[in-house]
């Protein structure tokens, strides 16, 4: 059975109408009972039965600290950085920011920063967030933006309006919508438009079945596409080396995105499949342990990113399941010698926590590894800020806290490039100008 491409999928503009009116409600907005709290109510409110736009941002001054900016290097002792409605509007020297502090502090909240470490919000490239205290618990530890890794059921498109509305309640998202695998189960139940799909004998492999799963993700609202090129490295019976999807059919997805606007990240685990995903044009590598200097200088070639999760591989080999355990120990090591090479080779690295199911890394863990395998500190905490902001399409808005960028940061009570693991647990977390309750 084929599905007919040429069908083409509901209209985007009803299903993102329910989408925001239900985030807004979530986030306390007024589309249904009038109720507003949190950012909303104080910036004055967000009608949904009015212009349906989110609030504004907060306006606040973080006054005192050494300001870390990970694009030059550079460090600013007993800086200031001011936000207004959510952006920033100076950072820098005390003298230098001497106007701009004048200029909001008759409505602005202070954070005194004295002692501590003042550096952007983080960007976690790779987390699977399908709940409020999911989305919570990374926003508190620092990933004030994200990309999604993908949902069973669009929560991840949900919780990105959420945070539009609410950003202390979620991170700044780019969400994936549902897996693009070969056998997609009760993902199919998410969306009408995908129902025929549980039909087709050998699963979502036909070039039809899959430009017709990209083509409803974006109609969905997905930002961007996620697939894979191998089975599963968290699930005891299945190989994570073993390929489900070749050369031609991973091109078919990636093109079908590119026609709606999207890039693909693709799980990856095997040097084939590695590089046949990297030469169908995916747009990053997610995992990625047993890549090859073949396919990194490829990667370097085509500015195709290295997503490696290295948290999740930890993780992994603490699982109570003896095969799990024994798969996290083995490729842990495996895996950090690509980081080194890829990094030595020039390869953009990205940090991920590849965070699910309740059990929320901090994305400052992440950085700890990209240390642990060879990165400068500068470097490892670059993975998580204008590195990874650029992977996720975000590069001039995050990753710095510069004039014209979005209002987010994180304070940390040590010197992170002495010691990296200070980021796991910042001591306050600002998102879009409002500190986020922990």
């Amino acid at each position: 059975m084929c599905i007919d491409p040429n069908t083409p999928p509901p209209s985007p503009r009803v299903t993102r109408r329910g989408v925001v009116a239900a985030a807004a409600v979530l986030a306390g907005g007024t589309a249904l009972t009038g109720a507003v709290s949190g950012p909303a109510a104080a910036a004055g409110g967000a009608s949904g039965r009015g212009s349906g736009r989110p609030p504004r941002g907060g306006t606040l001054i973080i006054d005192g600290g050494a300001l870390l900016d990970p694009h030059t290097g550079r460090i600013i002792e007993d800086a200031v950085v001011v936000i207004e409605d959510g952006t920033v509007r100076a950072a820098g020297t005390r003298k230098a920011t001497r106007q701009d502090v004048a200029a909001v502090r008759g409505r602005a909240k202070t954070v005194r920063a004295h002692g501590r470490w003042v550096l952007p919000g983080l960007v976690d490239a790779h987390i699977h967030l399908s709940t409020l205290t999911d989305a919570h618990r990374a926003v508190s530890l620092g990933a004030t933006s994200v990309r999604s890794g993908s949902t069973a059921f669009y929560q991840d498109i949900a919780l990105r309006e959420l945070a539009r509305w609410n950003p202390g309640r979620a991170p700044r998202m780019r969400a994936a919508g549902v897996f693009i695998t070969p056998k997609p189960g009760d993902t199919v139940l998410a969306d009408p438009d995908l129902a025929p799909l549980a039909l087709l004998k050998d699963g979502v492999r036909t070039p039809e079945a899959l430009r017709r799963m990209v083509a409803v993700n974006i109609s969905r609202g997905a930002d961007v596409i996620k697939t894979r090129v191998n089975e599963r490295a968290g699930s005891p019976t299945e190989n994570p080396l073993t390929q489900v999807y070749d050369r031609e059919q991973l091109s078919a997805t990636v093109a079908a995105a590119r026609r709606g606007g999207a890039t693909v990240l693709c799980h990856s685990y095997s040097e084939k499949g590695i590089h046949d995903a990297v030469m169908a044009g995916v747009h990053s590598i997610e995992h990625g342990v047993y890549l090859g200097e073949r396919t990194m200088a490829e990667m370097r070639r085509r500015g195709t990113y290295f997503t490696p999760t290295l948290a999740a591989m930890a993780s992994l080999a603490a699982d109570p399941d003896p095969i799990l355990a024994e798969r996290g120990r083995l490729f842990l090591p495996i895996a950090r010698r690509a980081v080194r090479r890829a990094f030595e080779l020039g390869v953009p690295i990205a940090a991920g926590t590849d965070s699910s199911g309740g059990v929320i890394d901090p994305i400052g863990r992440e950085i700890e590894l990209m240390r642990e395998s060879g990165l400068p500190a500068l470097d490892a905490i670059r993975t998580a800020t204008t590195g990874a902001a650029r992977l996720i399409g975000l590069q001039r808005t995050a990753g710095r806290l510069v004039r014209g960028f979005r209002g987010d940061a994180v304070l940390v009570d040590g010197d992170p490039l002495r010691d990296v693991s200070v980021l796991k647990a910042p001591s306050t977390v600002i998102s879009h100008g409002f500190t986020v309750d922990a």
